[in-house]
């Protein structure tokens, strides 16, 4: 019989969600809010179907449990705590730390499920960093923007926008343009990247204008999860590149 797994980061954001909405208190499980959640944790793309092996997995009484555990560990918190995992600390952290995009990010997560979208994505490259460590607002959204991104009819309706205003196929961040750089080998190639994560935008139908040409280096930029974020603007890693250049000119001519 397979074990139950420990939470998820995307299962704890959901979980935490719940109780931040409740004023950080714990759900009991006659709660219908811990009945929904139960049924939305167990129809996650998570855990290869266990679900449907484990009719313990993620059951009311679960999720009733996990809510007392993040109650208690959050930091003001009086009493007794909780046994909860060093992840619960993390994501409470989170939470506290910036409370409108955790709710955001539990929210998009439950409109992708609830829409069907997110069931049918298969796991994407680069989901997880290379550290083994997921995006602050969870790995669901992490793979479902990176699907959206290598759509390829949402990438030729880019570029053939591109060339309808006579605009350069080159990348938002360092200006690199692949076919100025191999001529025909690297003509119409570019990556696009969206200009708003999935957090904020939510499973909406992508516009052209929500994304940007990048090269495969600044995407991966843009991507990298480092500080507890795995999404930027080209904007943002612009910002970091001409810093990084200011600080390399200034000790070289000191």
């Amino acid at each position: 019989m397979p074990r139950i797994p420990a939470w998820t980061r995307d299962e704890l954001v959901l979980a935490c969600a719940l109780v931040v909405k409740n004023g950080w208190r714990e759900l009991r499980v006659n709660d219908r809010s811990v009945q929904e959640l139960s049924e939305l944790l167990r129809s996650l793309p998570l855990h290869d179907g266990l679900a449907r092996k484990l009719p313990e997995y993620r059951s009311v009484g679960s999720v009733s449990r996990k809510t007392t555990d993040l109650m208690t560990n959050h930091p003001d918190f009086s009493g007794k705590r909780t046994k909860g995992g060093s992840l619960d600390l993390v994501v409470i952290k989170d939470f506290i730390s910036d409370e409108a995009r955790m709710l955001e990010s539990a929210r998009a997560i439950e409109d992708g499920i609830s829409s069907g979208e997110l069931i049918q994505i298969p796991e994407q490259p680069d989901e997880i960093g290379e550290d083994g460590t997921t995006a602050k607002e969870g790995r669901l959204l992490a793979r479902w923007a990176l699907s959206r991104e290598r759509d390829p009819k949402l990438r030729r309706r880019k570029i053939a926008q591109a060339h309808r205003m006579g605009l350069p196929l080159e990348c938002a961040v360092c200006s690199f343009h692949f076919g100025r750089a191999y001529g025909d080998l690297g003509a119409d190639f570019i990556e696009v990247h969206h200009v708003l994560p999935l957090y904020v935008s939510g499973p909406r139908e992508t516009k052209l204008e929500d994304l940007a040409f990048l090269c495969a280096n600044c995407h991966r930029m843009c991507h990298r999860s480092h500080q507890g974020a795995s999404w930027r603007t080209p904007a943002a890693v612009r910002a970091e590149m001409d810093a990084t250049t200011a600080a390399n000119h200034a000790a070289s001519a000191s």
